[in-house]
């Protein structure tokens, strides 16, 4: 399990050769996580899969947990990136959501360690000291409603959507270990959706 961020801010790239490290050591982390648990994944062996020195790698990411959110927080804009492209689906405002939410999940259960390490370490994080915790959460309450077509949500519906986030990661994370099925997966995201969200029907 990744461990609990050091109160320490990261640098924020400037340039494009900044942004170009930052995307190299988001992509090595993927790929060394995507073999073995985060636990065995050393920051060293992801400077030198990614070609940076380490000092590099720790002023980016002052700790595995910086790392793996910062890898979640990437996914997440990719996941916007995805819904802006495609045509909203139809159906009830859950329907919507569980479509977007079984898409980001089938590709996440294929990667297990890397999902796992992601996942706690959004849980970890304190968002005080990892502030892409608090992009992760908005960014994904925001697709949420945008979905569901609420341009102007009063304070329910963030709470209805929180709900859902919760709840999401709490499945992935069964699933995850184990305890249910990919089938019983999406089952369960699909009732969530439809319990949590009866609601803005």
């Amino acid at each position: 399990m990744a461990r609990i961020a050091d109160p320490r801010p990261a640098a924020e790239p400037g340039s494009a050769v900044q942004q170009q490290r930052r995307a190299a050591i988001l992509q090595a982390t993927a790929a060394l996580s995507a073999q073995k648990p985060a636990d065995q994944v050393q920051m060293n062996e992801v400077a030198r899969a990614a070609g940076v020195a380490l000092g590099t790698l720790y002023r980016y990411f002052p700790s595995k947990t910086h790392l793996f959110v910062g890898l979640m927080a990437e996914r997440v804009d990719r996941m916007q990136d995805g819904i802006h492209r495609r045509k909203a689906p139809a159906g009830t405002a859950a329907d919507r959501v569980f479509d977007v939410l079984s898409r980001a999940t089938r590709p996440m259960l294929r990667q297990p360690h890397l999902t796992a390490a992601m996942l706690n370490s959004l849980n970890t994080a304190d968002a005080t000291a990892v502030a892409e915790v608090g992009h992760i959460d908005r960014q994904v309450r925001s697709m949420l409603l945008t979905i569901c077509g609420v341009d102007d949500p009063g304070p329910q519906d963030i709470s209805l959507m929180r709900l859902v986030q919760h709840t999401w990661h709490g499945i992935l994370q069964s699933s995850l270990n184990g305890r249910i099925s990919a089938d019983e997966t999406e089952d369960e995201i699909q009732l969530a959706c439809r319990l949590i969200l009866a609601p803005l029907a």
